[in-house]
């Protein structure tokens, strides 16, 4: 589950201050095109059962919020969610719920993927997603994709992906469309 500029980049949808590396200096950029419909999009979304896979970076920002938040129609969802995070330089994670994913990463994550549990959620994540992509191991991409351009930042889609074909699940009012990834479809 994805928020990306038409140009692809998706650091810091969320705030100013979320992720500044590189230099970036457009976080909050998704500000001002969520309203009910994409609220009700999200919990949709987000309303079933579900783990989260996480890289570091997004793990501290959520445990740095969600656990605080109140009157927020995903806080619950997503505190008690089984959290799977994935990083090289962490070794305590302090957000109830939380694994640490260590060693082969991809091979980590495959048999993450064989276990029987809820849907295996990414959110965020950007270096993880590469890996993902890298060693193929996304069945489906939710995208937020805003009619916004940044030029430069963190790209969902970076040197290793491969080839994928898309197609249109559902276009929403805000000028926000929501893709998905078609695996079995070829180019």
């Amino acid at each position: 589950m994805s928020f990306v500029t038409l140009d692809g980049v998706m650091q810091a949808p969320g705030g100013p201050d979320e992720d500044t590396s590189g230099n970036f200096k457009h976080g909050g950029w998704s500000f001002g095109y969520w309203d009910g419909v994409m609220e009700k999009v999200m919990g949709g979304q987000m309303g079933h059962p579900y783990d989260l896979l996480l890289g570091r970076k997004t793990y501290e920002i959520f445990a740095g919020y969600w656990p605080k938040a109140k009157d927020n129609p995903f806080a619950d969802k997503l505190n008690k969610a089984r959290k799977y995070v994935v990083s090289k330089t962490l070794r305590k994670l302090d957000w109830e719920n939380s694994t640490l994913v260590t060693g082969n990463i991809p091979e980590e994550i495959e048999k993450l993927k064989k276990e029987d549990g809820p849907e295996l959620q990414v959110h965020g994540s950007s270096d993880l997603i590469q890996t993902l992509l890298k060693h193929d191991l996304v069945d489906e991409f939710w995208l937020k994709i805003y009619p916004v351009t940044i030029g430069h930042g963190k790209r969902l889609f970076g040197v290793d992906t491969i080839p994928a074909s898309f197609k249109n699940r559902r276009r929403y009012r805000s000028h926000i469309s929501a893709r998905r990834r078609d695996q079995n479809r070829k180019l």
